[in-house]
């Protein structure tokens, strides 16, 4: 396959992927910081372009049918798995669909659906106490300011953000394990902490992205830039990835002919 850059010819090749190889990340964030440098607005740009091509109209994986149902699917995901949180909502949320008859159901009844859930005990109790303040000064609705809704039990920025985002259309960016580690590795967004990458990444990404984005970059972490072994030789990116050990992973590597 030939590509012109510049005045350069480049061809690529394969490089085996390695299969033995340690990771150097333990849930998801990297020992040592990143050295990979920032990308570029072009990389930027392509890369975005890559990740909508491949996702069009690009989805949580959480099961919901309202604000409502998404916060709670939310709120309940946390160390756990959609597809664990889904098993448990699927009955629940036929059962008690919005806030007053989940609020019915009380702690101990609300437990019986969740148990499967890892931190169930503490998560119920916050749902049930979210459920009281949504009913009690919001009508049992969801209200669409960041500070009001991190006032919830149990509901920090993160979730805050995916509600804004998904349920709302607002352009937040919700930073989770997947989302840190792809940033710093790839040089889209670098930072020491899940904040300093959110604030990053809003002002890296393009406004045509942004409010898709947060659904592409944590898809792309879960399936594709993996902590261990990432599939970088089946990544759509790699080529505007700026992780100098992409190569060892599979990813195409220049080879600059005179």
């Amino acid at each position: 396959m030939e590509k012109t850059i510049k005045t350069r010819t480049v061809t690529t090749k394969k490089v085996k992927a390695k299969t033995g190889k340690k990771s150097t990340e333990k849930k998801g964030v990297e020992k040592k910081p990143s050295n990979s440098k920032a990308m570029t607005k072009a990389q930027i740009q392509t890369f975005f372009e890559r990740l909508r091509e491949q996702r069009p109209n690009p989805e949580t994986e959480l099961n919901y049918g309202s604000p409502f149902q998404l916060l709670i699917a939310v709120l309940l995901s946390a160390q756990a798995t959609d597809v664990s949180v889904n098993k448990a909502t699927d009955q629940l949320f036929q059962d008690a669909p919005d806030a007053h008859s989940m609020y019915a159901l009380g702690v101990e009844k609300l437990k019986s659906y969740i148990k499967t859930i890892g931190l169930f005990n503490s998560k119920a109790e916050n749902v049930i106490k979210t459920c009281h303040i949504l009913i009690e000064q919001y009508g049992g609705e969801i209200p669409q300011q960041r500070e009001q809704l991190e006032a919830l039990p149990g509901v920090g920025r993160k979730t805050a953000n995916v509600v804004l985002n998904t349920a709302f259309g607002q352009p937040t960016m919700a930073v989770d394990t997947h989302i840190f580690r792809l940033g710093n590795r790839t040089g889209l967004a670098k930072g020491k902490d899940v904040l300093e990458i959110e604030q990053q990444l809003l002002k890296r990404i393009p406004s045509e992205f942004i409010i898709d984005a947060h659904h592409w970059l944590i898809l792309h972490g879960r399936y594709c830039c993996i902590a261990r072994k990432p599939k970088c030789g089946e990544c759509i990116v790699s080529d505007v990835c700026n992780w100098k050990e992409r190569f060892d992973y599979g990813a195409e590597i220049p080879e600059l002919k005179s």
